[in-house]
Order: structure tokens, then sequence, then C-alpha cells
């Protein structure tokens, strides 16, 4: 049997992680993962230099899982993140590529949860542990040797531990594995610190740059909705019933989903199919064909699918799943906006996929900019205009064609002609809701909290006066005090950092941070703020007591 190439088989990691990356329905390795697996395979450090959401996870993840022992029970790899959120991502990640791997377990370390239950699975000999550095610090001063058996180390996202001030805890890391460990680190960006870690910590380490090579087209107009991963079809239901469009690809990430999403538009009465790479290559050409000539109007495609296809009917491109990389997403709207026409992209983003949407921003500088999903009032305006227009051109002529049936009608049925009416037309728009209330049962949807957190990370200058005003809160926010300021060395990054990872929250759920000479302010949820204080009264931020305490302004 013949492994196509640049396939995940062709890259020559273990069958039982090929099985479980099949069994996800992921198609075609990312360039950073072509490129990542066969160097970590081969037992070299590594510095990779890949933007968020490039599937720089898998690029690791996959060949760790290769070459790791399920069978000896202690710790064998160590991924290090610089927040929470990334170390439960990391983690579930290790999960997903390990379900075939029976006895293999993983931890996620970090701050904010207790640590009984982390101490009991390293204990019971979890192989992988994704840590946050401030945590695994707090595990190490109980017991100095659990890193005594890690083979391979993985810094994700180093730029960012060392912008929340962990180069102290990394060094403390650093000295209690074997320095025989394989060490791979991945960074945005290189700066010097970074680059003084690799001189120190990696033995000749190869160099992986992955490039952003295409910028977006002008004439598509982009927006992005926020939206929880499990709206996702009710999102793109609503979205469907207001966008004027002609033919539209929704692209999502899975050979799965393109079936899920594909059944449910058929199963409102879109003429939808789905394309992956499980179809065959006839099947395939009819599904383009039938999109052409119109006996199609939606296709749902994975990435690897959607290559070269060409329909200048295609109006509207939906990224129903965030693509793994900024030029996956240029790829994908360009499939609209073809032949001089414009276009339409609409991008779906879940909270935890803000970071990425930033990226693309940033690389393809172009603004994404924000849009809403249609309200129920929205999408009963578009269904009455559709009828609307539905039945204009059959007035003209309808009474002189139809008139005596229509008086026979309400003559045998014995009811008014508006009844009757009323009646043809719940017929003809086969029972669907046509009043504000009947929509909005249809598809509740929970509206995220889209706006971004206004938080500033950088401190205040130097000249800044030690009274100034506080600015107003947001609602739902509390101002909290403590006692460290600039003159205690003390920077925003470095309060983020303790809070993020020793509180257990989110990125969004912390406000602004105002850094003073002698106190600093922080806002953080006002809905269990008490709670939070108490997870964090044992902090320390530069080997001072944090003492954070609500900040009451007279």
């Amino acid at each position: 049997m013949t492994q196509e190439i640049g396939s995940f088989a062709a890259l020559g990691i273990h069958p039982s992680v090929l099985a479980a990356v099949t069994a996800v329905g992921y198609e075609e390795p990312s360039a950073i993962q072509s490129q990542a697996i066969p160097v970590i395979l081969g037992g070299h450090d590594m510095i990779g230099q890949a933007q968020t959401g490039t599937g720089k996870t898998a690029a690791f993840a996959l060949p760790i899982l290769s070459k790791i022992d399920p069978t000896r029970k202690e710790v064998q790899a160590l991924i290090l993140a610089p927040t929470r959120e990334l170390a439960l991502q990391v983690a579930t990640a290790f999960e997903t590529y390990s379900k075939q791997m029976p006895g293999l377990t993983v931890v996620a370390v970090y701050g904010g949860a207790p640590m009984g239950p982390q101490l009991k699975a390293i204990r019971q000999g979890a192989q992988v542990i994704v840590a946050t550095p401030g945590r695994l610090v707090d595990h190490l001063s109980r017991n100095s040797a659990l890193l005594g058996t890690i083979q391979y180390l993985v810094l994700d996202e180093a730029d960012e531990m060392l912008k929340l001030g962990f180069m102290d805890d990394l060094e403390v890391i650093f000295e209690a594995m074997p320095e025989s460990r394989q060490t791979v680190l991945f960074s945005a960006t290189l700066p010097h610190s970074i680059r003084a870690i690799a001189e120190k910590h990696l033995r000749e380490p190869q160099h992986i740059k992955v490039a952003t090579k295409t910028q977006t087209v002008a004439r598509i107009e982009q927006a992005h909705l926020m939206v929880h991963a499990d709206q996702k079809i009710a999102a793109v239901l609503r979205l469907l019933e207001v966008e004027d469009f002609d033919a539209l690809i929704a692209f999502v990430r899975t050979k799965q989903a393109t079936l899920d999403l594909a059944a449910a538009l058929e199963a409102k009465g879109y003429k939808a199919a789905a394309l992956n790479g499980d179809i065959a290559q006839n099947q395939r050409e009819r599904v383009i064909e039938s999109l052409k000539d119109g006996r199609l109007d939606i296709v749902v495609a994975t990435d690897v699918a959607a290559r070269g296809l060409d329909v200048s009917r295609i109006t509207h491109v939906f990224n129903v799943d965030m693509p793994y990389d900024p030029e996956s997403y240029v790829h994908r709207i360009g499939r609209t906006g073809r032949a001089g026409r414009e276009g339409r992209a609409l991008l779906l983003v879940t909270p935890r996929e803000r970071r990425m949407l930033q990226v693309i921003e940033r690389v393809t500088n172009q603004k994404v900019a924000e849009a809403r999903l249609p309200n129920g009032q929205q999408v009963l305006e578009a269904r009455i205009k559709k009828l609307t227009n539905s039945l204009s051109p059959l007035v003209a002529d309808a009474e002189a064609s139809h008139g005596e049936l229509l008086d026979k009608l309400v003559a045998d049925i014995g009811c008014s002609p508006r009844a009757l009416a009323a009646a043809l037309l719940r017929k003809a728009t086969n029972g669907q809701a046509l009043t504000l209330a009947e929509v909005e049962k249809e598809q509740p949807l929970v509206p995220t909290s889209a706006p971004r957190s206004e938080r500033s990370d950088r401190p205040e200058r130097s000249g800044d006066r030690e009274r100034r005003a506080p600015i107003p809160l947001a609602e739902g926010r509390a101002r909290c005090r403590s006692p460290l300021g600039a003159r205690d060395g003390i920077a925003a990054r470095n309060l983020l950092g303790a809070i993020l990872n020793e509180g257990g929250l989110a990125r969004e759920a912390i406000g602004r941070i105002q850094v003073r000479d002698s106190f600093s302010l922080v806002e953080l949820p006002e809905e269990g703020l008490e709670r939070l204080l108490g997870k964090l009264k044992d902090t320390r931020v530069g080997g001072k007591q944090l003492k954070l305490r609500r900040y009451r302004e007279d």
C-alpha cells in the first residue's frame, strides 16, 4: 500500500497515533507539522517559529506521543505553556491524539485548581505533564525529583512566558531535568531573551520557520462573529436566513464536520453537499458541477478538498471552523470574489480563538470587522421579504386564472377569503415560523461576551501622578488594590501572569491593570471575587506577597 505524499502517514508517526489522527478526521499536515514532525522524531532539539493557530500543537504532540512508552509509569514528557487556558488546550490535544494508546495518561498542572488531583495523577504514573511554570515550581518544591525522568521538553509560546515574567521559574525547571533530554521551543518571535535560552539549554537546535506569504483580496468584505463552539450550526442557519447569497462554501476542519453540517442544512431545505478527502474524484467533480449549474447552492468542505475550487457564482464563504493558519484563511476566502466580482467572507470565532483572529489580522494587515448574529426580528423580516419576492410575480394574473376556484373553495370550506389565504400561506411556507415569538423559539442563541477587554498590561510611566482618578469600571468588574508598585520592580505583566496562573482565570476575565509607584490597581470579575481573592492570598510576585484586596473608592 503506497502512502500519499504530504499525508500524516508519510511522516512516520506511530500507527496508534496515526489512527487517532485519522479518527479525528484531519486530512493533511500543515506546513509546521510537515517540517517539524520528522525533526522531532529524529531526536533533534528544535526551535519552531510559528504563530498561534498554525497547528503547532500537533507538530510536537504527534512525534512525542510516537516516542513515549505507555508501559513505563513515569513522567516522560513535559510541555510548558504560559497560561492555564493554553495548558488545558494542549492537554486536551494530547488526550485526543493518544486515544489509541492504552495506559497513557496526561495531566494538566496549573494554578487556581487543587493540587491534590494533580499530585495523585502524577503519582499514579502520568507520562505527560502539561504545566504552567508557576504551578510546576510549586510541585517541585514538594518533590524535587519530579522531573528526573523527563526525556522530552516543549516550551510552547516561549515569548509569552517571558512576557509574563516566568524567566526565574524556567531556570528552576531546567535545573530539575536531565541534560540528556530533547528540547523543543516554539515561539512566534525570537527576541534576544529567547535566543539566550536556546543557546544555554538547547543542543545544536534545528531552526524551522513558517513564513507568511499571502495577502487577502481587498474586494472581499470580511467580518467575524463571536459564537460558542456548540452553537455553530445554529449560527450558520441564522446567517443563511439573512445573507443574500447566490452560492456559498462553508469551511470546516474535519471530514465528520462536513457531513454533520451538510445534513443539518439539507434538513432545513437547503441544496447542500459535503466535500472531503474521502469523496472519490468523480463524485467530487459532480458536486462542483452541481454548484456551478445551480443544482447545489452550498458546499461544506475541508481545506484540502476545496483546493482549486473555482466557481464564479460563489458569493459567500463561511469559515465555520477557524483555519489552522493565516495562509489557509486567505486561501479559503479567495474562493469568493472570483472573476472581478465582490465577495463576502464570515468567520465564526469562539472565545478561545480570539488570539488566532488577531494573528490573521496582523499577518494579512487587514481588520476583520466584528458583526453580530442576526436577532429574531431580522430573521423574521428576511423571511417575509423572501415570501414577498416569491409571490409578487404571481399576483398580476392570479385573480383572472384562479378567481373562480378561490370563490368555490371559500364556499365549499365555509371560510373567509382571508382565512383561506392564510391557510395557503402556511402550506406554501411549510409551516415556517412567521411571527417574532415563533422565530425566537426556534434557535435560541446565548450571546458571547464579544467585546475585547480593554486591559493594559503596560505600567504607568514614571511621570504619572500617584493619585490619578481611577478609570470608570466596566459593568460586572471590581477594582482591587495591591501594595506592590513600580518601586518594587513590578510590571503589569508580572501581575497578569500571577493572577492568570494562580487564580485560574482566562485572559479576557482580567481588565485594566494600572501600576503606580507604590501600589497597583487591577480590574477583576465582580462575580466570585471573594473566592478568587482567597485563591490569591498566598500568591507572591517578585518574591513579595501580592496582598490583593477590594479597592474602596471614597
